[in-house]
């Protein structure tokens, strides 16, 4: 089997995809969003922590990620802060503002 590592963000976030389907879809969102928005900026160090992450039972996750419990180490609970900060973050696309914001098809603002 191929070192994860060795392939390029892309090929990992593609991979990552699948892992990230969860038995919790408020799970799946959240860290399909993350793999969006913040898996490419994370170190190799963290990335190892990202898979390490989704190898925990997903009420541990919903726990961490609701704040309900502490995650067990310190990388872990970085990586946690993290991925809900990325998460809130607001959209930039025009399709993602709020609906009274949206510009319909084919007129201008």
């Amino acid at each position: 089997m191929q070192d994860v590592s060795s392939l390029s963000t892309d090929q990992q976030i593609r991979r990552l995809r699948w892992q990230c389907r969860r038995g919790m879809l408020e799970l799946d969102h959240l860290l399909d969003r993350f793999l969006d928005l913040g898996y490419s900026a994370l170190t190799e160090p963290e990335r190892l922590t990202f898979r390490r992450l989704l190898g925990e039972q997903d009420t541990s996750l919903s726990d961490w990620f609701m704040a309900r419990a502490q995650p067990p180490d310190l990388a872990l609970g970085e990586l946690v802060r993290r991925i809900v900060e990325v998460a809130r973050e607001r959209p930039t696309s025009l399709n993602a503002a709020p609906p009274d914001q949206r510009t319909p098809p084919g007129t201008a603002r």
